[in-house]
């Protein structure tokens, strides 16, 4: 159990990442790779990243290099998931090589302690070697992560989009009591389960809250309590379909006037009783117009509790967009 402790400073400290974060993507994509646990939730995923993977180079430095690093286990080295990440895969990855060696040094030790360490892993205090390592992340995010970008970004939009109106709804409190079944608030306590037990006093130093496509069920917080608080936690509830460019039929569905008001109003977020009151229809023919745009791979829909939240796939909200203007 992971006891998180708030101060009333903190409570006003709390934020929800804007985005995936890559390096905890790739972490905690290794993991889904590491065990049978949830596989069925990434099965898409996970068959097409084996027929990658499988016989290549980059397959054999996966499993010898990056895996060892970044185990299925209750201890992860801090500084390959640097809170720079939030910024983008280039800032994270320069951070990773710019890490001063003696906390390498000790960071590595303690997986070592923890979990064990591969032979090769002291050698990471030299910055060439955490060169070659940062290329060996860059290409498995190209290769297994970045093809299915639109799916995570869809997904992480749409826990924003709960998280944004669970705030609104009920503050604070609200927004921690709905992360996950495995988050219990506790007010001023955040209840986590996960691989050991301890207690994260945040002092007022705030909480950034990271949804994750490809964290399973148990959450995880960086080890080294003195670090930027941060705790990053499964949306495996809002997994959502691949969005693909409609076929001319759906797209045809979509040129009336109301289905782009629709469209319009989804673009933050709305229920189904939401949106009959702004295009002023009855619920069941809003309900057809979200049917019609899902299907169409614009909108995506979670229900949440007894209502049906719809918010827009990164290809509705491109299709929002102003066109460039021809140079």
């Amino acid at each position: 159990m992971l006891r998180i402790h708030f101060t009333p400073q903190d409570l006003a400290r709390v934020r929800v990442a804007s985005a995936p974060d890559p390096l905890w993507e790739i972490a905690c994509s290794l993991h889904r790779l590491q065990t049978s646990r949830g596989r069925w939730a990434y099965a898409d995923w996970y068959r097409e990243t084996r027929t990658t993977l499988a016989g290549t180079q980059l397959g054999a430095a996966v499993r010898r290099l990056l895996v060892p690093v970044l185990p299925r286990a209750r201890y992860l080295p801090d500084f390959l998931t640097p809170i720079e990440a939030a910024d983008g895969l280039d800032r994270g990855l320069a951070t990773i090589v710019d890490t001063p060696p003696d906390r390498v040094a000790h960071e590595i030790q303690t997986l070592d302690r923890i979990a064990g360490a591969p032979d090769w892993a002291p050698r990471l205090v030299e910055r060439g070697a955490r060169e070659d390592l940062a290329g060996l992340l860059r290409a498995y995010h190209e290769a297994v992560i970045t093809p299915h970008e639109n799916r995570i970004l869809a997904t992480v939009a749409a826990e924003r989009a709960l998280r944004g109106r669970d705030a609104l709804a009920a503050g604070v409190d609200g927004l921690l009591a709905g992360l996950s079944p495995a988050i219990r608030w506790h007010p001023p306590v955040l209840h986590v389960d996960y691989v050991e037990d301890r207690d994260l006093h945040l002092a007022g130093r705030g909480l950034r809250l990271v949804p994750s496509y490809f964290c399973w069920q148990s959450p995880v917080s960086m080890a080294d309590d003195t670090l930027q608080p941060l705790l990053v936690y499964p949306v495996h509830g809002l997994r959502a379909p691949a969005p693909e460019r409609p076929p001319d039929v759906s797209l045809a569905a979509l040129l009336g006037r109301t289905r782009a008001a629709a469209l319009r109003s989804l673009a933050v977020g709305a229920t189904t009783s939401e949106l009959a009151g702004v295009l002023g229809v009855s619920v069941p023919a809003a309900s057809r117009h979200t049917t019609v745009l899902r299907d169409a791979g614009l909108v995506f829909s979670h229900r949440h509790h007894n209502t049906v939240l719809h918010t827009l796939t990164p290809l509705g909200a491109a299709l929002l967009r102003p066109p460039m203007s021809p140079r």
